[in-house]
Parts: structure tokens; sequence; C-alpha cells
């Protein structure tokens, strides 16, 4: 996990490209935090769920898709991701890092590097409501349009773990003083910024 002022010292891969766009105004950012993609490999790992969404997929022919069955498939890959658990170990490095970023019973929302969608709660101590939304957001990445164009782009279902934010605030909004001078699309929640989309 990494503070925006610790992502300016990290690479894309860690923190995602947005994430160093806001290490460069962390003094401008609302509270918040980034979740490294080891987290989501672990979560991945504990549960063995590399092997289980295989088995949903093994049948999924790229050049001859039947679109029926890739449904089925997603939907199952998106209720194992929900159902599955986190270990003690990482929930309790997510309660330290709400409580030391002062989020413990303040609204949030997580999402994606470059990505607007987001999840959203509002948290009661010690912050057990982030793990919902958190598995929310990755089970995203197994809906039906996301792994139509997985298959598309690379032919297979394989994705690869990336970093999530997570940042005070429920809905991000569109600040348009801030995108001109920024020179991008800036969102803010409480007056203060959890998103810098180029473009």
């Amino acid at each position: 996990m990494y503070t925006f002022q610790e992502a300016a010292r990290q690479n894309a891969l860690e923190v995602g490209q947005e994430g160093l766009r806001l290490a460069q105004h962390h003094l401008k950012l609302a509270r918040g935090f980034i979740l490294s993609p080891r987290y989501e490999e672990t979560f991945y790992a504990s549960n063995n769920l590399p092997e289980q969404l295989r088995k949903f997929f093994a049948g999924i022919n790229p050049k001859r898709l039947d679109e029926d069955v890739l449904e089925v498939a997603c939907e199952k890959a998106q209720k194992l991701l929900l159902e599955s658990y986190l270990l003690d170990d990482p929930i309790q490095r997510i309660y330290l890092a709400l409580k030391n970023a002062g989020l413990s019973g303040r609204p949030v929302h997580v999402r994606r590097p470059d990505d607007l969608h987001f999840e959203s709660t509002t948290t009661t101590y010690p912050g057990r409501e982030v793990l919902v939304i958190l598995k929310k957001l990755w089970a995203r990445d197994w809906d039906f349009e996301a792994v139509l164009d997985r298959l598309d782009s690379k032919g297979s279902i394989a994705m690869e773990a990336r970093p999530a934010f997570i940042f005070e605030g429920l809905t991000p909004e569109l600040d348009p003083e801030l995108s001109g001078q920024w020179g991008g699309k800036v969102y803010t929640t409480f007056g203060e910024v959890v998103g810098f989309l180029q473009g």
C-alpha cells in the first residue's frame, strides 16, 4: 500500500499512470491511498481462484465464441470472487491503512487508475465495508463485457492484477476549473482531488 506521496517513487505497474500524475499533486488530494497489485494477487492465490476460473472458462473458444456459454461462465466467476475471502493479514493491513489515512467511519470509494467506474460505501470502524466494495471492483473484471474485451484484444481471458485507489467521498464529480488548469479531467469530492484522467 502506498500514500500518494510515496507513489511518486514507484512505477506505473505499481500505482498506475494516473497514480503517478496524482502523486505530483499529492498536497491537493483528498484522503486516500493506493493498493499495490500484490494485494489483489494475494487474494487470488489464497483462494485458488486462477484454477477455479480456468475451469469455468475451459470450454470457451475465442475463434468460435458462444456468447451464452461465456455469459454463464462470467456469472459464475463474479459470484466466486464475491464469495471468496481475504486472509486476516491483508484485512488488518487495509484496516490500518484506513485508520492512518483518517478514513475510518468516512464515506469512501474504490476504483482502478484511469477508469471512471467506482464502488462506494460509508464505513464504520474498522472498515469491513471497504472489503466488500473492493471485491465488487475486482469482480467487475469478470463481467461479460470485460471478458469479451480481453478475448478480442488478447485472445484469452487472462488478466493481470492492477492497482486500486481508495479515496474519501462517495461520488467523484468533474471539476471544470481544475481540469482547465491541470490539462486533463480532474475529479473532486468535498472540493479535494480524487482523480486526474488524461484527455
